[in-house]
């Protein structure tokens, strides 16, 4: 049934709110701060994939202003940028239907937007929000060597002895400039997919869901077309300068694409099979060491498609937006 204007706009003033706090604590809590700022997206998530497109555009206009209230309108901006809009864009594309004939299937379902487009728009957004705040904050060698000279002299007070070598700290310098966005971009692609994932959870267990719950192990796979990108991503980590930057957003981003669904095509292989626990507990531990997670993210590469959600129609009313 429809959901009436009186109801849609408390809630999303109210996501809204949340969100504002979410990023509040994050600010006062550094220890935390990726996991609230990622947090933040969560009630823009839930009220999008609840109630609609409306409700999640109300959420984020009201955590924005809130946020050039309270601290600054750069603030806000930055907020908005790297959270607010891609957790509303994520919502969006995850209520978007169309009748299941258009895609050849049968004439009385309903085909939702494929997951593994979602993950592709979701990279795109993270790999543009990092590039944007690199403009902004004037990101290059010369801020990341000031960032390593102050790391080495916090060593030094501490280890007096300490001596770095000249050609190790320069190297240091030259690695550290595409690293940083590289964690950045991939780290962010991770926690804003995982709150995706709860909102999911959170929603399907209510009669609000719009989009079917689905078995991640089988449907997260990447788009086919990202391999293109991430490979342009890696070509340009060798031009130096400016294009290596991106180059270096663009691998660590697309590349957290790949992971996740190394990841998922592991566990959708393991379903059933003895091995299953311990090769995914040591799946995931190996992780954090770099031939274990090369090996995870071509697992990724290897298995690219789009798989379709399947639903019986529902009225016009029912559905946030079709397509």
């Amino acid at each position: 049934m429809k959901t009436s204007n009186q109801t849609l706009l408390p809630i999303g003033i109210l996501a809204g709110v949340v969100a504002t706090l979410l990023v509040l604590v994050a600010m006062s809590q550094p220890a935390l701060a990726s996991v609230l700022y990622a947090a933040s997206a969560l009630p823009i998530l839930v009220a999008g994939l609840g109630w609609g497109n409306r409700t999640a555009v109300m959420a984020i206009v009201t955590a924005a202003v809130l946020g050039a209230l309270i601290v600054s309108l750069p603030f806000a901006l930055t907020m908005a940028i790297f959270t607010l809009i891609p957790a509303g864009w994520l919502s969006h594309l995850a209520n978007l239907a169309r009748p299941a004939s258009e895609v050849g299937g049968p004439d009385d379902l309903l085909a939702w937007y494929p997951l593994s487009d979602i993950l592709l728009h979701l990279c795109g957004l993270v790999t543009l929000a990092v590039i944007a705040l690199g403009v902004v904050i004037g990101y290059g060698p010369d801020l990341t060597n000031e960032m390593v000279d102050m790391m080495t002299q916090a060593l030094q007070t501490q280890d007096p002895t300490l001596i770095p070598d000249p050609a190790g700290l320069a190297q240091t310098k030259s690695m550290f400039v595409l690293m940083l966005p590289m964690i950045q971009g991939g780290l962010w692609v991770l926690l804003l997919f995982a709150a995706y994932y709860i909102a999911t959870r959170l929603v399907s267990r209510s009669a609000r869901a719009l989009r079917p719950r689905e078995d991640m192990p089988s449907a997260l796979r990447m788009n086919r077309y990202a391999i293109f990108v991430f490979l342009a991503g890696i070509l340009a980590t060798f031009l130096g300068g400016v294009p290596a930057m991106i180059g270096a957003t663009v691998c660590g981003t697309f590349g957290a694409g790949f992971l996740m669904a190394g990841f998922a095509g592991l566990h959708y292989r393991s379903k059933g099979k003895d091995w299953r626990l311990p090769v995914l507990v040591l799946a995931y531990l190996s992780s954090f060491m770099l031939l274990p997670a090369l090996f995870i993210l071509v697992l990724g590469i290897a298995d690219t498609r789009r798989t379709i959600a399947l639903t019986p129609g529902r009225d016009a009313d029912q559905t946030n937006e079709t397509k």
